[in-house]
Formats: C-alpha cells, sequence, structure tokens
C-alpha cells in the first residue's frame, strides 16, 4: 500500500491511520484497488455534534461525494458496507427519508447495486429523541440503524459460512437424535414444508444468520477507553461495537484483502482488520481522534501517550513489532 509518512498518523504492518479529509486521501487510491469499505459517518442529527455533522438538507450531496470516489476504488468483487442512523425532522416527530434517499442516490446516481439491507439493533440503546419518547410519550425508542450493503456487481465476494451462529438447543438436540424429531424421510410441517432426514440433519457447523444483527453497543472498559481515561483525553463519543465490522470483514473479506474506513473515528475497523488478518487502511480528519486510536495498539500507558503526543506533533509512527505481538496474543 501507499507510504503515507508526509501525513499525521500511525502503521502497522498491515495498515494505515491517516489523519485528513477523506475526499483529498480518496484521490491517492489506485482504481480497483479495494475489496471493503466499511464505515459510519457521522449523521444527518438536527444537533450538531463535536465530531461534525451535516444537516439533513445538504446531507445526501455530501455523502454521495464520497460514494463517487468509492466507486472508483472499490474493486469490482468489493463491498461498500456503510452505517446510517435514523432521525425526525427539526420539530416534529415525522421520520426523515434522508437514509434511504442516500441509498437511492447512490444506486441510481452513482451505479451501486443494493447487495442486501442490513439492521443492527442496540437492544441497550437509550430513549431517544428525547422530545417524542421522554417527553412527549409520541414515539418508541430509536435502537435499529441501517446498513446499506453495497456492490458493483450481484456478483460481489461473499461468504455466508464465515459468519454461523450457534445452533439453537433445539437444532442441537435434532443433530444428536434426528429420529425423535423427523420421521422416515418426509415429515411435513405445518407450514407444508417436507422435513427429511437428509437435508436437515447435517451439522453444518452453525446456523446462517439474519440480516439482523443485535449486538450492544455497551462498551465501558476496554483497552481504548482505559488508556483514554490513563493520560487524560476523551475517547470518541460515537463509536460503534466491534461486532459490527468483525461480521462484515469476516463474510466479505478473505486474509489479506484490503479494508478501508473514511470516518474512521477511534478506528475500530482497523483494529479488528488487524486482529483478524486483513490489510487496513483509515482516515480521520480530526487529529484529535486519529492521536487517540493509537491508543487500541499501545500495550502500555507510556506507550499510549508517547505515541498520542507524537501523532499530535504531526508524526507519522511505527507500531512496534513487540507491541504488535502482544496485541495480536
Amino acid at each position: 500500500m501507499k507510504d503515507w509518512k508526509s501525513y499525521a498518523g500511525y502503521f502497522t504492518d498491515y495498515g494505515s491511520c491517516v489523519c485528513g479529509n477523506s475526499l483529498q486521501l480518496l484521490d491517492e487510491i489506485d482504481d480497483e484497488s479495494i475489496d471493503l469499505v466499511f464505515t459510519s459517518p457521522p449523521f444527518a442529527l438536527q444537533r450538531k455534534k463535536e465530531y461534525g455533522n451535516e444537516n439533513q438538507n445538504e446531507y445526501i450531496k455530501w455523502l454521495c461525494e464520497f460514494g463517487k470516489k468509492i466507486f472508483r476504488v472499490l474493486k469490482s468483487s468489493g463491498s461498500f458496507v456503510i452505517d446510517i442512523g435514523g432521525a425526525y425532522e427539526k420539530g416534529s416527530p415525522s421520520y426523515s427519508l434522508y437514509q434511504f434517499k442516500v441509498l437511492i442516490t447512490l444506486c441510481e446516481e452513482i451505479g451501486f447495486i443494493l447487495a442486501q439491507p442490513f439492521y443492527w439493533h442496540n437492544p441497550c440503546a437509550l430513549p431517544a429523541p428525547i422530545e417524542w419518547v421522554n417527553k412527549k410519550k409520541l414515539r418508541a425508542k430509536n435502537s435499529v440503524n441501517t446498513l446499506w450493503w453495497l456492490c458493483k456487481t450481484p456478483e460481489c465476494k461473499a461468504d455466508i459460512t464465515q459468519v454461523l451462529t450457534p445452533y439453537s438447543s433445539r437444532m442441537e438436540k435434532l443433530l444428536n437424535n434426528p429420529g425423535n424429531f423427523v420421521k422416515g424421510e418426509g415429515t411435513e410441517r405445518p407450514s407444508g414444508h417436507i422435513l427429511g432426514q437428509a437435508s436437515w440433519t447435517k451439522n453444518n457447523g452453525g446456523s446462517i444468520p439474519s440480516n439482523l444483527l443485535q449486538i450492544s453497543n455497551t462498551e465501558s472498559n476496554s483497552q481504548y477507553l482505559r488508556y483514554c481515561r490513563a493520560i487524560g483525553i476523551k475517547g470518541h463519543p460515537a463509536r460503534f461495537p466491534s461486532e459490527l465490522p468483525k461480521f462484515f470483514i469476516k463474510f466479505l473479506t478473505t486474509e489479506n484483502d484490503i479494508i478501508l474506513d473514511i470516518f474512521a473515528g477511534s478506528n475500530t475497523t482497523g483494529y479488528i482488520a488487524e486482529k483478524l488478518g486483513r490489510r487496513w487502511l483509515s482516515f480521520e480528519i480530526i487529529k484529535e481522534y486519529t492521536a487517540g486510536s493509537v491508543l487500541r495498539f499501545a500495550d502500555s500507558k507510556e506507550t499510549a501517550e508517547n505515541y498520542y503526543e507524537a501523532i499530535l506533533r504531526g508524526e507519522y509512527v511505527k507500531i512496534s513489532e513487540r507491541q504488535l505481538m502482544m496485541f495480536t496474543g
């Protein structure tokens, strides 16, 4: 991959986290060289956040400028997965259509196809929006984000067997004692399906997951947050759980593929890609967040603080092999 030493950030043998504007940095990536873009942009919320976010009226045009450049750098077999949260219209309990308009624009104007929509349910989400949920009791709380899985062709690279879920206890019993559940070669279920031993009692290592991903976002004592507290800095306020990028990286890539996150934040995507043996590239425009994300790769408070301060000074830091050996176990 490209040498990014003219930018502030850090790098390992597998990847780089670079501080800069993604719209400009994307221009430095070769055509059709990226296997997966997984990212979560600042959402189009009505209230401004410290990490920056566009208002809903400008959001679609703003985000799709990135989409055009992602289309260029993505391999024909690659995927673009974008996590977008919901929002309400200003001053009204009317749900905004902005994330659906983003999808339509990315497909109809830029050329992506929708491989499949996914939905991330965070069961620990706080009641929001406060005005319509807590105060006036007019709406249920928002706890689901949409994730658009986009590709350039319908035959994009994917392997659902890499993300199988554990069998239910009932399925385990069926596999262990199929005769108790399946009589002969054709037991008809109430649905009309014919349950045969050959097709229903094979152990495939797990069940095919649904496109509703239930993942709690409850991180409170990770290495990243511990080192943030230890050196006296604030953690990124909008982190997604590591299981979210992990699912899509395992599902849509293989070892040594290249993963890109253009809104890296605390660099959860790069962190997980490193642990899974993928090459990775992360862009983050705010230097404090870039510097803070290096704490995920540090092995002590001292090295965490040294790396953080070096990146704030504009350096491009190499994470030592000793630390990476400890990091990867």
